[in-house]
């Protein structure tokens, strides 16, 4: 039974009803009605996916380890790049460590190749293909191979700025720049969704050189058809398949070989199994890295990987060409050898001086609201309640410190999260919720996946 598909309730009757015996589905799937469990599985378990970013917050892999235990059956974590924290846990035993060798189809991995775009920069080329890359596309498609193109940015340009001034265009209501979609001709807040018409003269001094800078998908896909007109291309991200089914239609396609280049997001770096994807193309491998998150070496390494591993899935030998402006990271250079255990050595080094997971659990409270005088005074009369008690760090405003027409304003802990710990902390946050100001809301979140 597939839990991603047709109507909840009715699947959600089938297994109570024990007419089906084994059940496939998203994070969700881990509170299907099961009377007697021989087995838990979560696949590619390192995906942020598993945890639930929204309330009620919850994490897949924690209820699912409960449930284990509480059956007394196996619990099974699969994947080729591990969360650092399971991996932590395997070799200190606490979890045991299988290892497998090879792919299941015998098929070898891809040769990966790390092209120096400040190189090709020096040297007269500003388009976004590297010389490597763009004869490797040509090669793939004479001898009618399919590509995979991943760009982790949607829309057409990244942020649109004035040249005379650097005046840049925010979204009134978030702190962060909007992004121009050509298909609509708008400028949309990828955060509320608030869209503005493409201006012309500068708000801020009046001027008329408005310029358009960074790439997205949008972009991407109408370079690709300058450069590579004889080939048909397919672009895979949220704008294209908000319709009904439109994931689907666009993976159906790829795999009947009816489109020879496919390009997305991070939805198509996972999972996929084309045998005939013979090349495969990274065009901003460092865009992950400086996020101001904890996580960021780990999510570039499991993106590279992921996405490289696309490539040579079937009977011919396949290529993955990584192009960077931060070849020496050493994320990138391992992803490069496909050494997980190298990556993971230097991350877990760092990780341990810098005293962060899995060596202490993360505690984020934010706080947010419409006046951010309020929000500010009430975040410093939290953590007034809090750092007599715990390891907590003055209020900051947020990363990203306004979403929505709401000011955000955060506290961040470090504690070893044991259920003592967590008892008293949730003690003091409901103490504080008693008398909190109306005008504000508290989120609190253990190990986040996003830190912004």
């Amino acid at each position: 039974m597939d839990f991603r598909f047709g109507e909840r309730f009715d699947e959600w009757k089938k297994i109570q009803s024990k007419n089906c015996r084994i059940v496939i589905g998203a994070r969700s799937a881990v509170f299907a009605p099961l009377s007697n469990i021989g087995i838990i599985i979560i696949d590619e378990e390192h995906d942020d996916s598993y945890k639930s970013e929204t309330v009620p917050k919850y994490d897949a892999k924690e209820v699912a380890d409960y449930l284990a235990f509480q059956n007394d059956i196996p619990f099974v974590l699969g994947s080729a790049t591990p969360d650092i924290k399971t991996y932590y846990e395997a070799l200190n035993g606490k979890i045991q460590l299988l290892t497998l060798k090879e792919r299941v189809s015998k098929s070898g991995l891809p040769n990966i190749e790390i092209v120096d775009m400040r190189e090709e920069l020096a040297t007269g080329n500003k388009t976004v293909f590297s010389r490597k890359l763009y004869y490797a596309m040509k090669e793939a498609i004479k001898n009618k191979e399919q590509i995979m193109l991943f760009l982790n940015r949607r829309g057409y340009s990244t942020f649109v700025m004035c040249r005379d001034c650097g005046y840049v265009v925010k979204c009134e209501d978030c702190d962060v720049s909007m992004t121009y979609h050509m298909d609509e001709n708008r400028l949309i807040c990828h955060y509320c969704g608030r869209a503005k018409n493409v201006m012309t003269v500068c708000p801020a001094c009046g001027k008329k050189n408005i310029r358009y800078f960074g790439s997205g998908t949008q972009k991407i896909e109408m370079e690709i058809k300058k450069y590579f007109p004889e080939a048909s291309v397919v672009r895979m991200d949220v704008d294209t398949t908000r319709v009904k089914n439109g994931h689907e239609k666009i993976l159906s396609k790829f795999r009947d070989e009816k489109i020879d280049i496919l390009l997305g997001t991070q939805m198509i770096s996972k999972g996929h199994d084309f045998s005939n994807v013979t090349l495969v193309g990274i065009l901003a491998a460092d865009s992950s890295i400086n996020i101001g998150d904890y996580r960021a070496n780990e999510k570039t390494y499991e993106l590279l990987t992921q996405m490289s591993g696309r490539a040579g899935r079937g009977d011919k030998k396949g290529t993955a060409i990584i192009q960077t402006y931060m070849p020496d990271e050493f994320s990138i250079e391992a992803a490069k050898e496909q050494n997980y255990t190298k990556f993971y050595n230097t991350e877990i080094n760092l990780r341990e001086k810098l005293n962060y997971p899995p060596f202490c659990d993360i505690i984020i409270s934010v706080i947010s609201g419409k006046k951010e005088e309020i929000v500010k005074s009430e975040a410093n009369r939290l953590y007034e309640l809090l750092h007599t008690s715990f390891h907590a760090y003055m209020p900051v405003p947020a990363p990203i410190s306004k979403i929505n027409g709401e000011y955000r304003w955060r506290i961040l802990i470090k504690e070893i999260a044991n259920e003592e710990i967590l008892s008293e902390f949730y003690e003091k946050i409901s103490s504080f919720r008693k008398d909190q100001n109306s005008e504000i809301k508290v989120s609190v979140d253990v190990n986040p996946n996003n830190m912004l």
